[in-house]
């Protein structure tokens, strides 16, 4: 692709999103402590996680967040936890299975529902490991595949968190990226013999994701970002679990506000219009920004990302007020 081959020839590679300066040093600098470590899920998935805390108080909530395909959570995904700790939330997130630094075939999702087994676990054991935390209400944050995941983690356990932030959910997979007729029957049939086979003919999401062309470059450096072709296997379970999540829309009761771009193309802005329409939530927020493409939180100008951190800010200030666990 010539847009990756110019930015590759354009840029020198940096230890961190944002910049060279030392992980525990840059937390210092933002006011957070922050900490990394390994957990082992019950069914013994080494995955690797990370929590960013407020510094100086008790947290005000506690944010479980799921990044997307191909991501990770030790790149640009860190600039919303830490903007978030900033504002007295303590948040956690991992790799999923086969992303960033966890243990499974790179970019490989056979069984999306064990991913939220993975997830449903560690989060249990965060909420369960402080006294500072309990009765602390706890919100979901879901990045695209990530949005779809929350939802599948409420649908497990539905009383079991106080709201989810959805952020371009990949309820259903865009028309514009998915593969065209017959090519998903052809693929769900080979995927039997071949799950893990790298073939699917779909283009960099990355391009597709972020706006601004500066952006674009150092999301290129995420050492971690999976770059391949989608895994045959992977591809047929997001179908088929977006497809499960686009059907149970009616089921959703949590308090929620999803949040979209009208110019996304990686997932459709309508099917978050269907969500909020179809859920039967009684406390429910969308927001569609227009213009805006998938990387809401990063790949937008910083303006446009300062816009949509407040509408999140404001969502959760309100919710936890409410409920008596909020600052002054």
């Amino acid at each position: 692709m010539k847009e990756e081959e110019s930015l590759m020839s354009t840029q020198t590679q940096l230890m961190h999103y944002w910049g060279n300066t030392p992980e525990q040093e840059y937390y210092n600098l933002q006011g957070i402590k922050a900490s990394k470590s390994f957990y082992t899920s019950p069914r013994g998935l080494k995955l690797f996680t990370r929590q960013w805390l407020p510094l100086l108080s008790p947290p005000r909530g506690l944010i479980f967040m799921v990044h997307g395909y191909g991501n990770d959570i030790s790149w640009t995904f860190q600039a919303t936890p830490i903007f978030l700790a900033q504002q007295g939330f303590a948040c956690f997130a991992l790799d999923l299975e086969g992303h960033g630094q966890s243990h499974g075939l790179r970019a490989f999702v056979p069984d999306v529902h064990l991913v939220v087994q993975d997830c449903l676990a560690f989060f249990t054991l965060v909420k369960q490991q402080e006294p500072q935390f309990l009765n602390v209400p706890c919100f979901l944050y879901g990045e695209s595949m990530g949005g779809a995941i929350c939802l599948l983690i409420h649908f497990a356990e539905p009383e079991a968190f106080q709201g989810a932030i959805l952020v371009a959910p990949m309820c259903k997979i865009s028309d514009k990226v998915k593969p065209r007729w017959p090519i998903p029957q052809i693929l769900t049939f080979v995927a039997r013999f071949f799950p893990s086979l790298a073939i699917v003919p779909t283009a960099d999401l990355m391009y597709k994701s972020v706006k601004v062309e500066e952006k674009k470059i150092i999301a290129n450096m995420n050492p971690m970002r999976y770059r391949g072709k989608p895994r045959l296997g992977t591809v047929v379970e997001l179908l088929k679990v977006t497809e499960y999540v686009s059907q149970r829309l009616g089921d959703v009761s949590l308090p929620f506000i999803v949040l979209h771009g009208s110019a996304d193309v990686v997932t459709d802005p309508n099917v978050s219009r269907a969500l909020y329409e179809e859920a039967k939530s009684e406390d429910k927020t969308i927001k569609i920004y227009e213009g805006m493409m998938h990387s809401l939180l990063f790949g937008e100008t910083d303006q446009n990302v300062d816009i949509v951190r407040a509408d999140i800010l404001s969502w959760l200030n309100h919710r936890c007020h409410a409920r008596g666990g909020g600052a002054e």
